[in-house]
């Protein structure tokens, strides 16, 4: 997310990169396998479980949840966006 602004713009958002620390109402980046891997999304944990979190990542519809892996850039499969 950096440098995709003009020069010396801040990403607006703050993200844990940090899969041990995770808890639900962090802010994540999220990736997205598919045709739109390479992509980076936004997201806020919902659940948080030992082997994949929830993410609420569709601001149009907040009560669609992602299921991704646990690691510092969850990867969500393409099958559920």
């Amino acid at each position: 997310m950096q440098d995709m602004g003009e020069a010396g713009e801040a990403c607006p958002f703050e993200f844990n990169f940090d899969e041990k620390t995770f808890k639900v109402g962090d802010t994540v980046s999220f990736r997205v396998n598919g045709s739109l891997e390479g992509f980076p999304f936004v997201g806020t944990l919902v659940e948080v479980h030992d082997d994949h979190v929830m993410i609420a990542g569709d601001p149009n519809d907040p009560d669609k949840h992602y299921r991704g892996t646990r690691e510092s850039r969850p990867l969500v499969d393409y099958s559920e966006v």
